[in-house]
């Protein structure tokens, strides 16, 4: 699976598409909501890029996972939001705004900080055993056409054809989950002798690493003083990953199957996780709390 073509090729090319979809919730409004009451936006940032990179590395200690479980769980824990982050928060009745800012945000910040992750992980947990690298021109190279660029395209969509991009935003979330589930399912067919045991190394790390993240987004932000939307917007951001981007890496760039299982199982646990989140933000939020940005509905959710 590491050199077919659905690796080499298909994955930058559906994850273009998706960024894309991303950047077509956004406007400049969204930026201006959301800064001028910047608290959610900096713990929310903050916790993704760096906050849950250190509970993997924990975890990764404290289970004692294998080195290659090990480097994969800490990519999956650098990567952003993912595209259905925004959806789960909408139906969270959390704050639509500060999620899409939220996962646009993170996912320009981790064309930096990703590479850096990725190869600390692999420096700590194999680096003694042999030499894998991430190349950290190349790989910030191809994050900024994957992620950058696609995401000003969208923006550029949604400001000169707006009806266009709301009616295109829904297709490109359907087409994100599907993505992700073929790459999973081929995935574990791919390793399907070696899953089980895989699974039993990675998936009690993965689905801790999940709730953590929620977790700390709901805990954080209320200590912080932020309203229930948004910290449900948050611990959204922190549990629904782009398990996509975490796929590309393992597989495009260092070629490892067993690397890409926390990314594959990730993405497999984190959607049951967000619709309890959801029906949790549904019991506490009443309908009529419902944040301003939420009443355009699906035109936002990404």
């Amino acid at each position: 699976m590491e050199s077919g073509p659905l690796i080499s090729v298909g994955l930058p090319i559906a994850l273009f598409i998706i960024m894309i979809g991303i950047g077509m919730t956004l406007t400049a409004r969204e930026f201006h909501q959301v800064t001028v009451k910047p608290a959610g936006l900096i713990i929310g940032t903050i916790a993704q890029i760096l906050v849950m990179p250190a509970i993997a590395f924990a975890l990764c200690w404290l289970l004692a996972l294998p080195p290659e479980i090990a480097v994969g769980l800490v990519i999956i824990a650098a990567c952003p939001g993912g595209t259905t982050s925004n959806l789960f928060t909408l139906l969270a009745r959390g704050n639509v705004a500060l999620s899409i800012v939220l996962t646009v945000s993170a996912s320009l910040i981790t064309v930096m900080t990703l590479p850096v992750f990725t190869n600390y992980a692999l420096q700590f947990f194999i680096g003694a055993e042999r030499e894998i690298v991430l190349p950290f021109g190349r790989t910030i190279a191809m994050l900024s056409t994957i992620v950058l660029l696609p995401v000003v395209i969208g923006m550029v969509i949604k400001a000169l054809w707006p009806h266009m991009a709301s009616r295109a935003e829904g297709a490109v979330s359907v087409f994100g989950g599907l993505v992700l589930a073929v790459l999973v399912v081929a995935l574990v067919y791919g390793i399907r002798d070696r899953f089980p045991a895989l699974m039993a190394q990675a998936g009690p790390s993965a689905l801790l690493l999940n709730l953590l993240g929620v977790g700390l987004g709901l805990l954080c932000s209320r200590a912080c003083g932020l309203s229930r939307p948004q910290a449900l917007a948050v611990a959204t951001e922190l549990g629904i990953k782009n398990g996509t981007l975490g796929l590309m890496v393992t597989l495009s760039l260092l070629h490892s199957s067993e690397m890409s299982v926390p990314s594959a199982i990730y993405g497999i646990l984190m959607c049951p996780i967000g619709f309890l989140l959801a029906a949790y933000g549904r019991r506490v939020i009443p309908s009529v709390q419902k944040p301003a940005g939420a009443a355009g509905g699906l035109s936002e959710a990404g």
